[in-house]
């Protein structure tokens, strides 16, 4: 009795900032406070991703920067967005199981199509290596790709859909270090450090209380330091070359 009565204490305790890690093939389930975090820890990125990116749009010199500030900006406020409905759903109305399972998989869709954004001004904006001009194109396949894999088998092989992220992450990067300027590479780098320890509380609900909040936090150092590089080493160069011949 005094071990059951101490399992189900341990129970309570958990229940308040971390429940019980469950199997593989199951959702975890955060608790109340886990669900604030994690609306919190993107909500909160929403406003500055938008101030962020109509900064590069109003920085734009030519059509090809336009086009990326567009490109970039969608992917990187749509994380934050779609994220941020997706954890409310989920915490305040979870009833409505077809609508989170939708928003759940849209969530999963629109870090391929991020990771793809997010190269998308490199690709474009810098002169090209010998394969670069490849990767172009080439990244957008893999964000298809990767769509279609969660659509078919969305939550069934986790660690392959997390090396799917990676995979994503990491081979266009090093297409990038084969271009003659590497200006900001030391930033890219860093937002990739970033990522990957995120990835360590990503996988790690159950066993870290607010594991998935911290795992945000990551996302948004990050993002946060992609966007840096974008604005300090493509836009604000070419801003400043236009002041100078003025």
């Amino acid at each position: 009795r005094e071990k059951e009565g101490r399992r189900e204490g341990d129970g309570e305790e958990a229940g308040w900032f971390m429940n019980h890690r469950v199997p593989s093939h199951k959702r975890y389930q955060p608790t109340e406070y886990e669900h604030a975090a994690n609306c919190a820890t993107h909500a909160f990125w929403i406003i500055p991703s938008i101030l962020g990116s109509s900064n590069l749009y109003f920085l734009s010199d030519d059509d090809w920067e336009t086009i990326s500030a567009w490109i970039y900006g969608l992917g990187l406020c749509s994380l934050f967005v779609v994220s941020t409905i997706f954890h409310t759903i989920s915490w305040k109305k979870s009833h409505l199981r077809m609508v989170e399972h939708c928003l759940h998989m849209i969530d999963r869709m629109v870090i391929y199509y991020f990771i793809a954004a997010s190269y998308a001004p490199w690709l474009n904006l810098r002169e090209l290596g010998p394969w670069a001009s490849h990767m172009r194109w080439l990244v957008w396949i893999m964000a298809s790709v990767g769509t279609v894999y969660v659509f078919f088998f969305h939550e069934r092989y986790k660690l392959l859909e997390l090396l799917c992220y990676v995979v994503m992450g990491f081979f266009p990067a090093l297409v990038i270090l084969s271009m003659p300027n590497t200006d900001g590479i030391w930033e890219l780098m860093t937002g990739g450090v970033f990522y990957c320890l995120g990835m360590v509380f990503f996988k790690s609900d159950g066993r870290i209380p607010f594991a998935h909040a911290i795992w945000h936090l990551f996302v948004a150092f990050g993002a946060g330091t992609h966007y840096y590089a974008i604005w300090r080493y493509l836009y604000l160069p070419s801003t400043l070359q236009t002041k100078v011949s003025k």
